[in-house]
């Protein structure tokens, strides 16, 4: 995966820092083992649980690996601007499966829908100016004398 500078420069610190282990992985389990699926759903969890104290609207959002992945996978295409990469990345048999990403990135649509707008109105309330209310105070009488 393409990784920004930041990224890049943790996962550097971390190696530093972290113990030598008898896996290639990056990232393993407190007996040193590879980390699974389960273990890392289980630390992802500890720390929404963690982050929904300063951030309470987290509680209603579902945050899992396959969310994670997925929302990875909204942003790559940016960065790459490789559909084809994108989907080696990520591991898809087929470029079809990625493209389902670029149909769902609302980017283009709101920069096509921001040309297309009209000018900003002003917000505030109508005043009709007073020949239209004289116009219409008029056609209100003509469609009195009218009825009767």
């Amino acid at each position: 995966m393409p990784l920004w500078k930041e990224t890049a420069s943790a996962l550097r610190a971390w190696l530093a820092v972290r113990a030598q282990s008898g896996v290639p992985e990056l990232f393993f389990n407190a007996r040193r083992q590879c980390l699974t699926r389960s273990g890392f759903e289980y630390i992802l969890a500890k720390h929404v649980a963690a982050a929904v104290v300063s951030m309470p609207a987290l509680a209603k959002k579902h945050i899992s690996p396959h969310v994670l992945r997925h929302t990875c996978a909204m942003h790559t295409p940016h960065a790459t601007r490789d559909v084809r990469k994108v989907s080696f990345w990520l591991g898809h048999a087929s470029v079809q499966s990625t493209e389902v990403y670029l149909r769902a990135d609302p980017t283009e649509k709101l920069a096509a829908l921001a040309v297309m707008m009209p000018p900003s109105i002003k917000r505030g309330r109508f005043r009709a100016p007073d020949k239209l209310l004289a116009l219409l105070q008029s056609a209100e009488v003509r469609h009195r004398y009218a009825e009767h």
